[in-house]
C-alpha cells in the first residue's frame, strides 16, 4: 500500500522522572516518548484508542529496531519525528526519530506495530477508515 511521506511531529520535554542518577535521560524512556508519538499521529487522524478498544481492536508493537546515537538530558526539549514507512493490511512500520532542537537525532527506531483482535490475540485487518486516513497525502 501507499505509504505516508509527510513527517509527524510530537515535542516531548525531559522530566526529571525520565532521567538516571545523571541526568541522562533513562534508555527505556525513549519507547515511551516514541509510543506517545505515535498515539497522537492516530488522534490527528480521528483515530481513538478508546474507541478501538472497544471495538476489541488493538495495536501491538510486533518488532523495533532502535539506535540510541547520544543521550538526552534533564529539561531538554525534544521533537518525535514520525512517518510511516510501510502500510499493509494488519500492520504498519514506523520509522522515528528523537531530534534535538538543533536537529541532532539523539535516537531512531523502526517500529512495526500490528492490528490484533483483543480478544483472540490475533491479527486482524485494520479498519479501512484508517487505511484511508492513513494513505491520504492532502491532510
Amino acid at each position: 500500500m501507499q505509504e505516508q511521506t509527510e513527517i509527524f511531529e510530537w515535542p516531548v520535554t525531559v522530566y526529571y522522572e525520565d532521567t538516571d542518577a545523571g541526568g541522562v535521560v533513562y534508555h527505556s524512556n525513549y519507547l515511551k516518548f516514541f509510543e506517545r508519538a505515535r498515539t497522537e499521529l492516530l488522534r490527528t487522524i480521528g483515530v481513538s484508542q478508546q474507541t478501538l478498544l472497544e471495538q476489541n481492536i488493538g495495536f501491538v508493537v510486533r518488532h523495533m529496531d532502535i539506535d540510541f546515537l547520544q543521550g538526552a538530558r534533564l529539561d531538554d526539549h525534544l521533537v518525535v519525528k514520525t512517518s510511516i514507512a510501510e502500510l499493509k493490511k494488519a500492520s504498519l512500520t514506523f520509522c522515528q526519530e528523537i531530534v534535538n532542537p538543533v536537529g541532532q537525532i539523539l535516537c531512531k527506531a523502526m517500529v512495526k506495530v500490528a492490528c490484533i483482535d483483543n480478544k483472540k490475540m490475533r491479527p486482524k485487518a485494520m479498519p479501512q477508515s484508517i487505511v484511508m486516513e492513513l494513505t491520504q497525502s492532502d491532510r
